[in-house]
């Protein structure tokens, strides 16, 4: 199942998850509101979703993998063998915080809070796989200090989140994750073998 960032609709990630059903897998978008209903009812849902069906695996870009994780810390016992997570700033985001700092926090509406604080050091049983960007191009780097070593929008240091079992970075920018080839082929590698590839 994919999830999708902020400001976004299903309609963002459905390249990647038709990449994703090219390698194998039945890959199917979770939409939700990540303004107005943000993540609370988008965790919700998801649990909902989740809760007593087959085993699923998971991708989340942004703060979709952020919504994804914290589904996972709530409800442990999900069935989800493997998480993805692209570019999610699971350690908080400068950026948030500079949007914030300068009175524009309503434009992450409901979701601020959680992209601001990002998650807490992951110790549960879901394999959890990051793949960032490190094309340094984005709104991000106008607004906060993320220094070379980011996609534009969130910094590698962010998505570096203890407890994760493995990381890569990809030559992409933030939004550029969730359409580039070799960030859905690490994804896939990720979820049939609990490891990219080098």
């Amino acid at each position: 199942m994919v999830l999708h960032g902020i400001w976004n609709a299903d309609l963002w990630v459905r390249p990647l998850a038709l990449r994703l059903s090219q390698a194998g897998f039945d890959a199917r978008v979770f939409g939700y509101h990540s303004i107005s209903g943000g993540p609370s009812v988008a965790i919700a849902r998801l649990a909902a979703r989740l809760r007593g069906g087959p085993p699923t695996h998971l991708v989340g870009h942004s703060l979709g993998g952020l919504i994804a994780l914290e589904t996972l810390r709530r409800q442990p016992w999900l069935p989800v063998p493997r998480l993805v997570c692209l570019g999610s700033p699971l350690r908080g985001s400068a950026t948030a915080k500079a949007l914030q700092q300068r009175g524009w926090g309503g434009v992450l509406g409901r979701s601020a809070t959680l992209l601001d604080r990002g998650c807490l050091p992951w110790p549960g049983p879901t394999e959890v796989g990051m793949v960032a960007g490190d094309i340094p191009r984005g709104l991000g780097r106008v607004l906060a200090e993320l220094g070379e070593d980011s996609d534009g929008t969130v910094a590698l240091e962010e998505t570096r989140l203890p407890g994760l079992t493995d990381h890569c970075a990809v030559h992409a920018s933030h939004t550029g994750l969730a359409f580039s080839p070799v960030a859905a082929a690490q994804a896939a590698c990720f979820l049939r073998e609990g490891r990219f590839k080098r």
